[in-house]
């Protein structure tokens, strides 16, 4: 009697994808006052309106009217901004105590995409002072 032969079948392992890149930074926003926050311009567009009006739970519209407004100037709509103690002006939805941004979920593009690159230019800055003066939470306004 012939002897069955058990048939297993070959299933192909799907194709690897290449390992994505990961950009190493020189920079950590946990140890900054929100310098990229007092910017005089933090331009916002229509999706980043949809996202605040979405996190709020209000209308584009309330969005527009209460936290942006429109620089004739530069001719873009920007974030509103209040006085801070650091750099004289910042973002509105910047914690001034915590220096975080109170509304990260849902941040403009603009703020998403900061600085666009491995290093931030104040945070160089930063850590330079604060080794220079010996103070770990100095804040350097100049």
């Amino acid at each position: 009697m012939p002897t069955k032969r058990r048939v297993i079948p070959i299933v192909e392992k799907p194709a690897e994808k290449p390992a994505e890149k990961q950009t190493r930074v020189f920079y950590d926003c946990a140890k900054c006052p929100g310098y990229c926050c007092t910017y005089a311009l933090i331009e916002v567009g229509k999706r980043d309106i949809a996202r605040l009006a979405r996190h709020f739970g209000v209308s584009p519209e309330e969005v527009e009217r209460r936290f942006t407004k429109y620089d004739s100037g530069a001719k873009v709509r920007t974030l509103r901004h209040r006085k801070d103690e650091h750099f004289g002006q910042a973002c509105r939805f910047l914690d001034a105590e915590k220096r975080r941004c109170t509304v990260y979920e849902a941040r403009p593009g603009v703020c998403r995409a900061y600085p666009e690159g491995k290093r931030c230019g104040y945070y160089d800055f930063l850590k330079f002072e604060r080794e220079h003066q010996g103070d770990e939470k100095y804040v350097a306004t100049t």
